[in-house]
């Protein structure tokens, strides 16, 4: 039964996440791919003879790999932030919730002009 349990959660996870697991796990294949990439570039370059370029290869594929492993842990670590946008949902949430009077609730849905907009509104 915990083993049902454990699984449930594990999978309810990575479908709540999926976005942005699946663009970690995108990312950490280009930092392998990366490294087969550079090694048919450098094979080709010695080929040719034209190892000078191995000077500009070689920082962009450490460039490449460190900015996709950063990304990476960026993303994991902030897998379980709350956003903004969630912690006003649960705030307005919470003031509904609560056992408002009638006068506060029509006081809710009041549109509530600035001055500016009322000196606006006064020169229009």
């Amino acid at each position: 039964m915990f083993k049902q349990i454990k699984s449930m959660f594990f999978w309810s996870l990575i479908y709540k996440f999926r976005k942005r697991l699946t663009l970690v796990v995108i990312l950490l294949s280009i930092v392998l791919l990366s490294q087969w990439i550079y090694s048919d570039i450098v094979e080709y370059l010695t080929l040719t003879d034209r190892t000078d370029y191995l000077d500009i290869v070689l920082p962009i594929k450490w460039l490449t790999i460190f900015f996709n492993i950063g990304l990476s842990s960026y993303l994991i670590l902030s897998l379980f932030k709350v956003s903004q946008k969630e912690k006003n949902k649960e705030i307005k949430t919470k003031v509904e919730k609560e056992d408002l009077t009638d006068r506060e609730k029509e006081f809710m849905k009041k549109n509530i002009r600035t001055e500016a907009q009322i000196i606006i509104d006064k020169h229009n």
